[in-house]
């Protein structure tokens, strides 16, 4: 006898096959179109293709044939049970029903990548969190930079999201300890950016490029503010994306004669610190403030990793200081 499945909120938005993937993970994707195929499963009743996207309140009709794949599927353990999984919920800043927001530590890869064997997106099942779905990236951090990271826990929310990012109706402040005192205490930078190969070891690593030129520049423009100083050697500046180029932050920074301390891909021999100040990137996604999925506003602040906090203190800076220097809007 067939049986139905509702379609839940949690469930809204997904693919039809990428939905039976994941509560059928036994049924193949040949086995799935025929049954498609011959109408043995339905929406509401009507012919439905692997492709269309479910939306909430409809109903699946599934065939009996379908129980002993669902009988047959054996869980995998859980992996909040590990070492990884309780090392990324002990990582939590904030949480509800649709968002979760994460402190990124120094060193831990947002995504995988050639070499990598632990990264956040490969311990995302430790955020279900009840829920049946896995939560989703919606951006990304470098590597080596820390701080806010908003993970989405609905494919609706990613959607949103992904939307406000798109449209730039998010607000991003990161914190940086630079080498030098930007002549300029508040400013502008405009500058594309362009990728370019055959860096590193074997040739396969990346870096940006400040470019005006050539079809693969890409407009990119960051506003920075010099929160405070130690002497000439170091600035505490606050940079605020207005674009999301890949390393846009370090690049433009280093182009204005002040890279990042830590940073040697941009900042060479010039970023390396002198005394106690660590020497790893001091770079640090502070806050975001971005549209709620389910409306009014999401604001979040992450308290700066350990490396900072011991130069924040050793120069004389306020780790906890929550003014914006970015209050009254970018200059245009």
């Amino acid at each position: 006898m067939a049986e139905s499945a509702h379609i839940s909120d949690e469930d809204s938005g997904i693919r039809l096959d990428r939905w039976f993937k994941r509560y059928y993970p036994t049924l193949t994707h040949g086995h799935l179109e025929k049954l498609l195929r011959t109408g043995q499963i339905r929406i509401d009743g009507k012919r439905a293709k692997a492709s269309e996207r479910l939306e909430r309140g409809q109903t699946l009709r599934l065939p009996p044939q379908l129980q002993n794949a669902r009988e047959q599927y054996k869980p995998q353990p859980r992996t909040e049970k590990t070492q990884d999984g309780s090392m990324l919920v002990n990582l939590v800043l904030y949480q509800d029903e649709q968002v979760i927001v994460l402190n990124k530590p120094s060193g831990l890869a947002t995504q995988g990548g050639s070499g990598l064997t632990q990264h956040i997106d490969g311990m995302l099942d430790a955020l279900t969190f009840g829920k049946k779905q896995r939560p989703r990236l919606v951006h990304r951090l470098d590597r080596d930079t820390s701080g806010v990271l908003v993970i989405a826990r609905t494919v609706p929310a990613a959607a949103a999201l992904a939307e406000s990012l798109r449209h730039r109706d998010a607000s991003k402040i990161y914190w940086a300890l630079t080498k030098g005192v930007p002549e300029k205490k508040r400013g502008t930078i405009k500058l594309a950016l362009a990728k370019e190969g055959g860096h590193g070891k074997h040739g396969r690593d990346e870096r940006m490029v400040a470019s005006e030129d050539g079809d693969d520049a890409k407009h990119a423009v960051t506003d920075y503010a010099v929160i405070e100083h130690a002497g000439e050697e170091f600035a505490w500046v606050a940079a605020k994306p207005v674009t999301g180029r890949t390393h846009q932050i370090r690049v433009h920074l280093a182009e204005l004669g002040h890279p990042i301390i830590g940073d040697f891909k941009y900042g060479g021999t010039e970023a390396r610190p002198r005394g106690a100040v660590a020497d790893k990137l001091h770079l640090h996604a502070r806050s975001i403030d971005i549209a709620h999925p389910a409306g009014g506003r999401l604001t979040v602040t992450a308290p700066l990793p350990p490396h900072m906090m011991k130069t924040w203190k050793l120069l004389g800076f306020d780790p906890n200081a929550d003014d914006d220097p970015f209050a009254h809007g970018r200059k245009k």
